[in-house]
């Protein structure tokens, strides 16, 4: 059916910890695969 939900990927951090989402730059620390991407919104 097309109703179904589908299970949410996630991922943890190898930096942080924290869980996100796979394929998405972290926005609190700004990485992307290992680089830097934006500027860090906050401490981690």
């Amino acid at each position: 059916s097309h109703d179904a939900l589908k299970a949410v990927n996630y991922q943890e951090d190898s930096h942080t910890g924290e869980y996100k989402l796979r394929h998405h730059i972290d926005l609190k620390t700004g990485m992307y695969r290992g680089k830097q991407i934006l500027e860090p919104k906050g401490d981690f």
